[in-house]
């Protein structure tokens, strides 16, 4: 009797399969997992948070990877919010951080400017109407792995929690997470390339 409680406190079990670590910040978890998944994807690379800035000083070579793996076949995907936003003006009050949410959305936008236009690299607003639910929640797809953000009140993303899930299974937590981001790219805006 003893044995079988032991292991199922060891073994995940069901959904909790898919969770493969958690971080109480996002900034806590390394630089490392985000290379790692990032230069391992061969299908799919979809960043949707709101600003995704970050990534271009978490990654070495980030533009370098996002050109290659574009120009290999690998869909690399940019939802972010538009920062002239009701919702960004909003989150700049809430956050009162001296790096604001539009300026870090236009580092994003001036990084991916910097690459260029190149097929499969797409870059979208999300539309006005889902703004306030994709300020909330940044999901970072690199093809069956996700790290995911839920930002908390008044936190910027790299003081909110993370949460690396692998899919497992259908209609699991990989899968809600994956399509919310995919209901929000649905309705998103496309980004005009030559202006950041």
């Amino acid at each position: 009797m003893l044995w079988p409680q032991a292991v199922k406190e060891k073994i995940k079990t069901g959904f909790d399969r898919e969770i493969i670590h958690s971080y109480p910040y996002r900034s806590a978890c390394p630089s490392t997992v985000w290379a790692d998944l990032i230069t391992g994807a061969t299908r799919e690379l979809f960043f949707a948070g709101y600003t995704n800035y970050f990534l271009w000083t978490q990654v070495p070579a980030f533009a370098e990877t996002l050109r290659r793996k574009a120009e290999t076949g690998v869909r690399v995907r940019f939802l972010l919010g538009a920062p002239d936003g009701e919702v960004t003006r909003q989150r700049e009050a809430v956050e009162d951080a001296t790096l604001t949410v539009s300026a870090r959305v236009r580092i994003t936008l001036g990084e991916l400017a910097k690459i260029g236009q190149v097929e499969g690299l797409e870059a979208r607003y999300s539309a006005p109407e889902d703004a306030v639910n994709h300020v909330g929640l940044s999901v970072f797809r690199m093809d069956s792995d996700a790290l995911v953000t839920p930002h908390l009140a008044r936190l910027v993303g790299h003081d909110s929690p993370l949460l690396h899930l692998r899919h497992q299974s259908e209609g699991g937590m990989f899968d809600r997470f994956a399509e919310h981001a995919e209901e929000l790219w649905s309705r998103s805006v496309a980004v005009g390339w030559a202006r950041p």
